[in-house]
């Protein structure tokens, strides 16, 4: 089961570059979201798009286009700030803000969730129990692995769990890693997908059972604006291989498929058979 996501944020939105006026940036997001929704709607694809409360606000039209495409929209936070060292009572109000402005963009409910750059760990694993509480089915924050803005490395399970944390439960959807000398990596999105040859990430990904794929519209794009501030690994991370990343993301659609949302992956799940307790 491969199950296809995206996070819907442009160029700028970057939790490590802590400029947050957003408005006077170049807008980016739009044609090449356009582009990916043409390739998915040729192969008959659909995905879940996490989104930005931030771009709901500013482009609600493109929330609406995506969703009218019959695609599955879910919350990636207001404006893309490391959940680390946040508070409860401010996560919850940033996540309803988010939630409450894409839902008025689509008119249903949104069920799903992703916290920036993987940014839920051991430490603030109530925030899972939060999502729960306003209403979320899915989640898809837990990165099983070290990872520069925080992770989950002893999460254990790159598989769909029912996760149980306080008196509540929440459908997980783990980022999948493989296992090379001890060292957990990912490999099927974002910079990593970028980073490692095609012929390696078809061969990994047909020798599991489950994959979470997840990419941005800055993981193709080799005219945006580069971010000097970034330190270099990041920089690194950020922008090698974009120059044939799309051609390369429409073979990976060609060859690697079939692939599911996360709403549809969930129906495929017997949930009762595995679960983690985080209390």
């Amino acid at each position: 089961m491969n199950v296809l996501t995206f996070d819907v944020e442009d160029w700028y939105c970057n939790c490590v570059w802590t400029d947050m006026d957003w408005e006077k940036y170049e807008y980016r997001l739009q044609p090449w979201m356009d582009k990916i929704l043409e390739e998915l709607e040729k192969r008959q694809v659909t995905a879940t798009f996490f989104c930005l409360g931030w771009v709901a606000d500013h482009h609600p039209e493109l929330i609406r286009k995506i969703h009218s495409m019959g695609h599955h929209i879910g919350c990636h936070s207001y404006q893309h700030g490391l959940l680390k060292g946040l508070s409860r009572d401010s996560f919850v109000e940033e996540t309803k803000r988010a939630k409450h402005l894409l839902e008025d963009a689509i008119g249903v409910e949104v069920d799903a969730y992703r916290a920036p750059a993987w940014s839920v760990g051991r430490e603030n694993v109530w925030v899972l129990e939060e999502l729960a509480r306003m209403g979320f089915k899915y989640d898809s924050s837990i990165f099983p692995s070290t990872h520069s803005f925080g992770g989950f490395p002893d999460f254990g399970k790159d598989e769909p769990v029912l996760c149980r944390v306080g008196d509540h439960s929440i459908r997980e959807f783990p980022v999948s890693v493989r296992s090379l000398f001890s060292k957990r990596f990912v490999f099927s999105g974002g910079g990593y997908f970028r980073f490692f040859p095609f012929p390696l990430v078809k061969r990994w990904i047909s020798q599991k059972n489950y994959n979470l794929c997840y990419f941005h519209t800055q993981d193709f794009d080799a005219e945006q604006p580069v971010v000097r501030e970034l330190p270099l690994e990041r920089r690194f991370k950020t922008y090698y291989g974009i120059s044939g990343a799309f051609a390369k993301f429409c073979r990976f659609l060609d060859e690697c498929g079939p692939f599911v949302d996360v709403r549809t992956a969930a129906g495929r799940c017997d949930w009762n058979m595995n679960v983690v307790d985080l209390n």
